[in-house]
């Protein structure tokens, strides 16, 4: 968090509830509520605070280390949390909204670290109102201020999505030289997007200013941005209002971004997208889990490579709901390799819809904690052979995370994961994280016989 600005968190706790959450070594000015778990304040200092937070329940009691660090980055592990696009498409609504919220607690994901609510496009309506700002379409969105204070109480965070062009990526047509005001209505018709009619555009390029002291007044904590792929003043002006606008807004830039622009764009945005957008299928699964690797060097704490939202669970995009097309194992292949590789992890399912399966995938604490590890790393391909490969990296506490993928079509095959592959030499413990238990201690490899489209992910630690 940066310094002076709000903070909005909550203690991600398991067990029976009530909870009765305290801490040790709070700084001034933040306050904690032992009943929810909620944190909030500001720090005016920039530091690290070492805090130690404790839960207690009639089960018993736990406590864990906590960094708050307090400076000019934001973001310090991959956000989690939902967007809507994968499932409502352009048909999100402050109904459904409300629904998946509601539905983000009462499952219990909220206490394993989901936080965001991301608004996805077509939320918009005219602009106006007192910053002449981006409004809501009052028939679909009719108070989102009201939407973001019912977030914030429930522990969550809310996100909200908006573009330079004159129009969106959902086909919403924003003004015209005769209409600077701009409405939004729906169009099946591209309207050519260039410079000359930007300065009217319903989107941010000529509105920035106004457009984020809106979102702040509203409460807004997260920014999917629609960006110009080819130039990036605009990203950078959108960088600058969100920086010195008092509160932390996640930036997050959609759209594919070139390889050759990524330096510069690691360094003003929270995250970029290196690829088109995910469908449920494992074409398109496949094709984004041996390819990172070349973006790994910009991944780190504050700044985070994205390969598109999470397709488990019910889908649809607005056309037609229904579960994932991924098998069981494709879905254990992609929760893994996206914490593997530290991206965010933005669900993209009916929230209110959660079965058994989609749930476990989701709640399991050691295959989220390498998503969530503050060293930052991104894990990269170590070995490969065709479709058989192991991607591998480095944690905080010095264990090393694997997965052992069988990206192939022939069956059940066998990955060997090598020490010398990892620089490494001894005996260490391998553990399963999925099935969280200890397998054995292994000198100079560790095999395993993998599924079609599968998985082993493990864990090594010293002897």
């Amino acid at each position: 968090m940066r310094p002076r600005h709000p903070i909005v968190f909550i203690i991600p706790a398991t067990g029976t509830r009530p909870l009765k959450f305290s801490a040790d070594n709070l700084p001034e000015g933040v306050k904690l509520n032992p009943a929810t778990g909620q944190l909030s304040g500001s720090v005016n200092k920039t530091g690290t605070y070492n805090l130690v937070l404790h839960a207690k329940n009639s089960a018993g009691s736990d406590k864990h280390d906590f960094k708050l660090v307090v400076g000019e980055e934001i973001a310090l592990t991959p956000p989690m949390g939902w967007n809507s696009w994968n499932i409502y498409g352009g048909s999100i609504t402050q109904k459904l909204l409300m629904e998946n919220a509601r539905a983000m607690v009462s499952s219990g994901l909220i206490d394993h670290g989901w936080t965001y609510m991301n608004i996805d496009d077509t939320w918009q309506g005219a602009r106006g109102g007192e910053f002449r700002a981006i409004q809501p379409n009052q028939e679909t969105f009719p108070d989102i201020q009201k939407a973001s204070n019912e977030i914030h109480a429930m522990g969550l965070k809310i996100g909200i999505y908006s573009t330079p062009w004159v129009e969106s990526y959902g086909h919403h047509v924003g003004g015209s030289a005769n209409n600077p005001e701009g409405t939004f209505e729906k169009t099946t018709e591209n309207i050519p997007r260039n410079k000359k009619q930007m300065p009217y555009a319903i989107g941010t390029y000529q509105f920035v200013d106004n457009d984020v002291k809106q979102w702040v007044a509203w409460g807004i904590d997260y920014l999917k941005y629609d960006w110009n792929p080819i130039e990036t003043p605009e990203t950078k002006k959108m960088f600058d209002a969100l920086h010195k606008s008092g509160r932390d807004i996640v930036y997050s830039l959609s759209n594919s971004a070139p390889f050759d622009s990524v330096k510069q764009l690691s360094t003003i945005s929270n995250s970029w997208r290196t690829g088109g957008d995910i469908r449920d299928n494992w074409k398109s699964l496949k094709s984004r889990i041996f390819t990172q690797d070349k973006w790994a060097p910009y991944a780190r704490p504050g700044h985070w490579n994205d390969p598109d939202m999470m397709v488990v669970g019910y889908v649809g995009w607005g056309k037609g709901e229904h579960l994932t097309k991924l098998t069981p194992d494709e879905q254990y292949t992609h929760v893994s390799a996206w914490c593997l590789m530290s991206v965010p992890l933005l669900l993209g399912c009916d929230l209110t819809k959660l079965d058994d399966f989609t749930l476990s995938l989701l709640t399991n604490d050691e295959v989220l904690a390498l998503d969530q590890d503050p060293l930052g790393k991104q894990a990269t391909v170590i070995s490969r052979q065709g479709d058989l490969g192991v991607m591998a990296k480095n944690l905080e506490d010095g264990s090393i995370a694997a997965g052992l993928f069988n990206l192939g079509d022939n069956g059940k095959q066998q990955v060997v994961l090598s020490w010398a592959d990892l620089k490494l030499s001894g005996k260490y413990i391998v553990r399963d994280l999925w099935r969280q238990k200890d397998i054995g201690v292994f000198d100079g490899e560790f095999k395993a016989d993998v599924n079609q489209h599968g998985v082993v992910l493990v864990s090594l630690r010293k002897k």
